[in-house]
């Protein structure tokens, strides 16, 4: 089991690691799934990708999630909490600053497609600044957008009991070349008055737990790229 940065100690903080970083976000997914989807998919993949690095020998933790992200795009809806790309981009560069003192690199898992913009250019600043960084994606956008079938089955897998199947509801189907030009000018409301894009018909912990797997898999061979740089 990979250690956690937050319960570590100081002495006991292994030489040279790789720090994991999950990056989420609080916001709307749809009348059924609960605020913190991106954030508990962005720790559980960070978790079993670093548990796997870690039975591999690799000196790795993994650091408290970055919970708030850029997600302006869906302030129409209640509950939603953003703190923007150029907020999200300061801090991803003083916690590397910050981090990269001790450890020999930092790798931001993300899960939210809201926080690209503020994770290249923070990643792009830090490597010019000679840091031993990088970013990867929790992706299941090849599948449905938000909220549809492959984040629901993910959330029946991680965490069922914040998943209302019973309010689940179809949203817009539509691809995101069709929807990004008036998702930027109006935000998902926009597209779509439930929040969903997608449909979350047909989930199921077993799909989610074959996702998570496909996932994780993805990271660690990421996080090895980004090691060889």
């Amino acid at each position: 089991m990979a250690p956690e940065l937050a319960s570590a100690t100081s002495p006991g903080v292994p030489a040279g690691p790789t720090v994991l970083v999950p990056v989420g976000s609080i916001e709307q997914h749809g009348p059924h799934l609960s605020l913190d989807t991106d954030t508990v998919i962005a720790t559980a993949v960070a978790t079993r990708a670093a548990d796997e690095l870690a039975a591999a020998g690799a000196p790795v933790l993994v650091a408290p999630a970055l919970a708030y992200g850029s997600s302006g795009e869906h302030q129409d809806f209640a509950g939603t909490s953003s703190i923007g790309t150029s907020v999200l981009h300061d801090v991803l560069v003083e916690l590397t600053r910050s981090m990269r003192t001790w450890a020999a690199r930092v790798v931001f898992v993300n899960a939210h497609g809201g926080n690209l913009a503020a994770l290249r250019g923070a990643v792009r600043q830090l490597t010019d600044e000679g840091h031993d960084v990088g970013w990867v994606a929790c992706a299941t956008e090849e599948v449905d957008l938000h909220a549809g079938r492959t984040e629901t089955s993910l959330m029946l897998h991680l965490a069922p009991w914040n998943v209302r199947l019973d309010r689940a509801e179809r949203g817009n189907t539509g691809s995101l070349e069709e929807l990004l030009p008036l998702m930027m000018s109006g935000g998902i409301r926009a597209v779509s008055p439930n929040g969903v894009l997608g449909d979350p018909s047909g989930a199921s912990a077993e799909e989610g737990a074959r996702v998570l797997a496909a996932m994780v898999a993805d990271v660690v061979a990421a996080t090895g790229a980004v090691a060889r740089r």
